[in-house]
């Protein structure tokens, strides 16, 4: 099995002008992250816009990107739904299509109660056989695992990673005290203490976006044990998260439309995220310019 850890970009998913899926930009886009520094790749997640496509192109999609990755890095495919039925029908063509992974939210709008939802990740396992990164997000499950239950679902094996994606870096801290399962940093606004707590990685919207420079403070801040040096990187990133961040901007214009932006500002067409979300509008093109600038110096 492969280990999957480092920088896993939760990759865009490229639409074009009729909001139908362009494979052409799909592999510019992703031979773009992996020539970045991606160590893996997480197709259609939540920044891959999984609730906006039909589970026939989620399946096109996902066997789209591993073949054409073609083992340069693990792919995890993202497959979590609400019902059993309709993952495992998802998980199934991921396997065949040749995914290293599966990333699986937990069941979500109905918040089912804890022991249906670890059923549900039991059964995927046994069926699938497949590694499983939980992806344990409070924000869009409404509910998340505990680090007891984490650590007991990865001694059974049911689980071998897991998506951190609340966000606070003490989710981190708790998790690694309990357990050795591997740890992705989640979100966007605290991978410098996630490092220092014990993360393996950080798998998010921002490594999908700036993913040479996340890689670089993934290196720095993990790999060398230079916290001084993390901090200074991270004052680059910080002007940047603190608009990406802001309630008021997050009120008028949504952080898919400003990835996009960003990802199509370095010369990568993203395209745009499917309606209802619309292209971002020039004023807030404008102040982003500045913002992506000094993430990139």
């Amino acid at each position: 099995m492969k280990k999957i850890r480092g920088i896993c970009p939760a990759a865009l998913t490229i639409w074009g002008k009729d909001e139908l899926y362009a494979p052409k930009a799909q592999e510019k886009y992703v031979s773009w992250l992996i020539d970045s520094g991606a160590e893996a790749i997480s197709v259609t997640g939540s920044t891959g816009e999984m609730t906006a496509m039909m589970n026939e192109e989620q399946e096109a999609v996902i066997d789209h990107v591993v073949h054409f990755v073609a083992g340069q890095v693990p792919v995890l495919a993202s497959v979590g739904k609400y019902s059993t039925l309709e993952t495992l029908r998802l998980a199934h063509s991921a396997k065949k299509s040749g995914a290293d992974g599966l990333m699986v939210i937990l069941p979500y709008y109905y918040k089912p109660y804890k022991e249906a939802a670890i059923r549900h990740l039991r059964i995927i396992r046994k069926e699938v056989g497949l590694p499983i990164c939980l992806y344990n997000n409070p924000h869009f499950a409404g509910y998340e695992m505990t680090p007891a239950e984490i650590s007991m679902l990865f001694k059974e094996e049911t689980i071998f990673s897991v998506k951190a994606a609340h966000g606070d870096a003490n989710r981190v801290a708790d998790l690694r005290a309990q357990s050795d399962v591997t740890i992705f940093y989640g979100h966007d606004y605290a991978p410098l203490p996630a490092y220092a707590a014990g993360a393996d990685g950080w798998l998010s919207g921002l490594p999908a976006t700036f993913p040479r420079q996340c890689r670089a403070l993934q290196d720095c801040l993990r790999d060398r044990k230079d916290l001084d040096a993390g901090r200074a990187m991270w004052k680059k990133f910080l002007p940047f998260i603190t608009f990406f961040m802001d309630p008021e901007v997050n009120a008028r214009v949504h952080w898919l439309e400003m990835l996009k932006y960003c990802v199509t500002r370095q010369g990568v067409d993203a395209g745009l995220a499917r309606r209802p979300l619309v292209e971002l509008p020039a004023a807030y093109k404008a102040k982003l310019d500045p913002l992506i600038d000094t993430m990139l110096s």
